[in-house]
């Protein structure tokens, strides 16, 4: 008889209570549901090694494969050939599939050593390029086109005139012109349907950006050819990296990836953002909209709308980094170009509101190894005050910190060559009825980082620009609450600059000047400096563009000795619905323009120059979009453009001399088209008196009118001679230096 339960002892050494532990046996007997062939991996590049020194790699290997998924030494196949030696290749077994999936994205292209670089694709890989038909069983040798010259993309640059472009958007068309200063611009190149959404220049001036429904295109050249695509569906919005090298694509719809999509992968499948490759135009990583914070319904239940923070991924100066920020919990930062988390994990900053990477590479006193910055701040948080930050990247260390109390907001303001970083703070009283603004000033450059406080403003700060390549900067306050209202709000622009000091110190930031009773909202510094416009934008009151020198070469107020500026305002102007303002990379002349995508009124732009005066106003139907093209920075070095300054009144004479000969000849062609269409207008005339003619003998009327209509006759019988003169007259001339 078979024995039972019950005939068992009462005492058999086993107790339910105890944990005994079976993770060996179940390692080793597990039986694994089917995955196909999801989980492995295949990796290329390997050493050629002999038998004995295989397990030794496979050991080496394992550290690096461990790094982005579990794997195992026994789950490693490394095939040999007839000589007992390793073929440079292996097949890796992941415990998911996810697993492969991270190992493909984090370990292709990472060096193994000096001599080898890894290769990394899913073993799927195979049935999705190597299906049937798509490779033939026998070997053709490729074919190899001849080498063929490739345009210039920065063709441009080298306009014997040192003349700009600019692109415009009205109505279906898109047209890329020269500026001509007073005439009318020259046409480039002009195509319908360029675009569908917007266009956008790179950092650099190199591509030209244009959206579409499947995705997004770059152009350059002097043929205006497509250089590469991204295909990201119904994409939004795009932002350069500050070098060209990298471009962040985003859409609100998540994107849907086919089977057989030749660029996108499922990894894509269901993401929001892709950074991508400019060269090889490959997606490098993927990733979904982080959900944000607040209430997602208001308090009659309907949906609140949630405004995404853009750019969404921040890229540091050197195009090294790309960091994105979770608000309220870290920040993320990223190796390019192998989107690999620094450190593999990101930075934990609780309550983190906001952050912003200096715009160029840092220079700290005593510091002389390679670092980033980047500043960040938090809000207060039960009894924490709120606080500012200075991170340095890679070492991930706080160089330095400030503690904030009743703050509403902050925002933060990079100086152009990273030398500053202003903390707008905007602080509540106790009771919370009013608002005021601090300036806390960083200064990067000086040892340990001092902050400078402005602490004169006496009310909240709606606008704060620095002066690029400057220690300058504009504000404008009001008293007011701000809200979107047709009428603005009564605003006061004021101007700061730092007294000067002695040696090479910059001195403390002073106030120049305060102007008050304006509606001004926006400032436009211009790119070299100096010259800044304060305007009002966006407005159906007021239409205001004042135009400031700060360092105006007439005499200086006996109360401004001290200061490094000497400020006075050259013009104003106004330009009816004014929506954008656009200066041109040389600072020479800006462009202002009235989209019709805010409305529908005199849409069109007016070009003046650096000192406010209207070169060319131009109404253009359907008006959407100006840009000027950027340019890179200038290869000369500083003394070189010291002595071209020395020199400018002799360049000065030259350039007006050729101005001098193009308006002859100009007039020369006026002259001609003038005369032209005199004869053209004489020629019709003789037509019609020859016709007139014929119908007077044949009504039998006399020909004395005849007489009256043959030109150059007079009265009396005498001849007119009609005399064609030009007379040009100088009425007022001025020169002036522009340093």
């Amino acid at each position: 008889m078979a024995p039972s339960f019950a005939d068992l002892p009462e005492d058999n050494g086993y107790h339910s209570e105890e944990e005994i532990d079976f993770s060996d046996l179940k390692e080793q007997h597990e039986v694994r549901l089917e995955q196909g062939l999801d989980a492995f991996v295949v990796i290329d590049g390997l050493p050629i090694v002999p038998e004995d020194s295989k397990s030794k790699l496979v050991k080496f290997l394992l550290k690096k494969l461990n790094s982005v998924g579990k794997t195992k030494e026994d789950a490693i196949y490394m095939p040999l050939d007839e000589k007992k030696m390793s073929e440079g290749y292996a097949f890796v077994e992941y415990d998911t599939p996810e697993q492969a999936v991270a190992a493909t994205k984090a370990l292709h292209g990472t060096p193994l050593d000096r001599r080898h670089t890894l290769a990394v694709n899913k073993l799927t890989d195979i049935e999705r390029y190597g299906r049937e038909g798509r490779i033939d069983e026998e070997y053709h040798a490729p074919d190899i086109q001849p080498f063929t010259e490739k345009e210039h993309l920065r063709w441009w640059l080298a306009d014997a005139d040192g003349r700009d472009q600019f692109v415009m958007y009205r109505g279906d068309g898109v047209g890329v012109f020269w500026n001509r200063k007073e005439d009318p611009p020259e046409n480039i190149v002009d195509r319908l349907h360029w675009t569908e959404v917007f266009v956008q220049w790179s950092p650099l001036g190199t591509y030209l950006a244009t959206m579409h429904a499947r995705g997004v295109q770059l152009w350059g050249g002097p043929s205006w050819t497509r250089q590469t695509r991204f295909p990201h569906p119904f994409c939004n919005m795009i932002d350069f990296s500050p070098g060209e090298k990298y471009l962040t694509s985003w859409s609100f719809q998540p994107i849907e990836v086919a089977e057989d999509d030749p660029i996108l992968s499922l990894e894509e499948d269901g993401k929001n953002y892709i950074i991508w490759d400019v060269a090889t135009g490959k997606p490098l990583r993927s990733f979904q909209t982080h959900d944000l914070p607040g209430p997602a319904v208001d308090e009659n239940g309907a949906p609140v709308k949630k405004k995404i923070p853009w750019p969404a991924f921040k890229w540091s100066a050197d195009d090294k980094y790309v960091a994105r920020m979770k608000e309220g919990e870290s920040i993320s930062v990223y190796e390019l170009p192998k989107m690999v988390s620094l450190e593999k994990t990101s930075i934990k900053v609780e309550g983190v509101k906001d952050f912003e990477w200096a715009p160029a590479t840092p220079q700290r006193d005593g510091i002389r190894t390679y670092e980033q910055l980047f500043c960040y701040w938090t809000p207060e948080i039960g009894s924490n005050p709120a606080k500012v930050g200075l991170m340095s990247i890679p070492s991930k260390e706080i160089v330095r910190t400030r503690n904030l109390f009743n703050v509403t907001d902050a925002k933060l303001h990079w100086q152009s060559q990273a030398a500053y970083v202003c903390v707008k703070v905007d602080r509540h009283s106790k009771s919370k009825k009013s608002l005021a603004t601090n300036l806390e000033i960083f200064r990067v450059r000086e040892k340990g980082v001092p902050v400078e406080v402005v602490d004169s403003i006496k009310d909240t700060v709606i606008n704060f620009a620095w002066e690029p390549k400057g220690d300058r900067f504009v504000l404008i306050t009001t008293a007011e609450v701000v809200v979107a209202t047709a009428v603005p709000p009564k605003t006061s622009v004021s101007f700061f600059c730092p007294e000067r000091a002695k040696g090479a110190g910059v001195g403390n930031f002073k106030h120049i000047r305060t102007v008050d009773k304006k509606n001004s909202n926006a400032i436009y510094w211009s790119p070299k400096g100096r010259f800044v416009i304060v305007a009002t934008v966006h407005s159906q009151q007021s239409f205001d563009l004042d135009f400031w020198d700060l360092d105006f070469e007439g005499e200086k107020p006996e109360s401004d000795k001290d200061l490094t500026a000497n400020l006075q305002l050259m013009n104003t102007a106004d330009h009816y619905g004014v929506t954008d303002i656009d200066w041109n990379p040389t600072g020479r002349y800006v462009a202002t323009s009235a989209s019709i995508w805010k409305h529908t009124m005199e849409n069109g732009y007016h070009l003046y120059d650096f000192k406010g005066e209207l070169l060319r106003e131009e109404h253009v139907d359907k008006f959407k979009q100006l840009l000027w093209r950027p340019r890179p920075q200038t290869l000369l070095s500083k003394e070189e453009q010291k002595q071209i300054r020395k020199n400018l009144r002799e360049y000065g004479r030259v350039f007006d001399e050729e101005d001098s000969r193009r308006k002859n000849i100009a007039n020369v062609e006026v002259i001609e088209a003038r005369r032209a269409l005199l004869s053209e207008w004489l020629a019709w005339r003789e037509r019609e008196q020859e016709e007139l003619r014929a119908d007077r003998a044949e009504a039998g009327l006399p020909e004395d009118l005849e007489e009256e209509l043959t030109p150059g006759k007079a009265a009396d019988g005498e001849e007119n001679a009609v005399v064609e003169e030009i007379v040009e007259e100088i009425i007022e001339e001025t020169e002036e230096i522009v340093s």
